[in-house]
């Protein structure tokens, strides 16, 4: 059995280094090249996507719907969760990531990024960045995320994943796709390959590059690899990496 995990292709603010969270904006011109180019490897790949599921985010979704189309998978099938959704930056989120670690520091802005249970600043309930002025989530039975650690992402991100498990399980003969985000892929990540919190500090995910994992019959993971040349993941890794560096 097959998972493909697909971060999404480069947004506005991945071009503009700002943290994003759960603000919604959209794909570059580059962000639709690579969605296209990464459902273009998937076919090359001979997936047989049985289920797809995304956030509730538009960067997320406009990639899913880009492979879909190039994966002949019926859109009106495609599964929306905002669990999937990405780590909330709480008052980080708009900032550019450069900018704050000039003021902050690199080592505070690396630790907000990148550690296991650390939260950014959270929000104030009557911030307009707040999500419940957002139309998505006005009628929304959970709680709102006002900035999250990778620990939140984990502790919401377990009800789909275990749901998810169960699906997997049943449609045994296909593949599945994820379409995420940095964090909440992270997340999947972690728990897929049972990494400490020192382990995941260091795992990268590029925009637009499918990460296959293969799995056995008792879904066991097995192995993993990039959709591309070993050297070029690299590269793309290190510049996610310097995302949080003073210029």
């Amino acid at each position: 059995m097959r998972l493909i995990l697909l971060r999404h292709g480069e947004s506005t603010w991945n071009l503009e280094n700002k943290f994003t969270g759960w603000t919604d904006v959209d794909l570059t011109e580059n962000g639709i090249y690579e969605a296209s180019m990464a459902g273009k490897q998937l076919l090359k790949e001979n997936i047989k996507l049985g289920t797809i599921h995304t956030s509730l985010l538009m960067r997320a979704i406009h990639t899913t719907k880009i492979v879909s189309k190039l994966l002949n998978f019926d859109e009106k099938k495609i599964q929306y969760n905002w669990r999937l959704n990405e780590r909330h930056y709480g008052a980080l989120q708009g900032l550019n990531k450069s900018e704050t670690a000039e003021k902050y520091g690199e080592e505070r802005v690396k630790v907000w990024r990148r550690s296991f249970d650390t939260s950014p600043p959270h929000l104030t309930y009557d911030d307009k960045r707040h999500p419940r002025f957002d139309k998505n989530y006005i009628n929304a039975k959970y709680n709102l995320p006002i900035g999250e650690s990778l620990k939140d992402v984990i502790d919401r991100l377990n009800p789909f994943w275990n749901n998810f498990l169960k699906r997997m399980q049943e449609n045994s003969l296909n593949d599945h796709l994820i379409v995420a985000h940095s964090n909440s892929l992270r997340a999947l990540i972690m728990m897929i390959e049972k990494l400490s919190k020192d382990e995941i500090i260091s795992v990268n995910i590029p925009t637009g590059i499918p990460l296959i994992y293969n799995f056995d019959s008792e879904l066991k993971f097995v192995n993993k690899s990039y959709l591309i040349d070993n050297k070029e993941l690299k590269k793309k890794q290190l510049l996610i990496e310097q995302q949080g560096r003073i210029k």
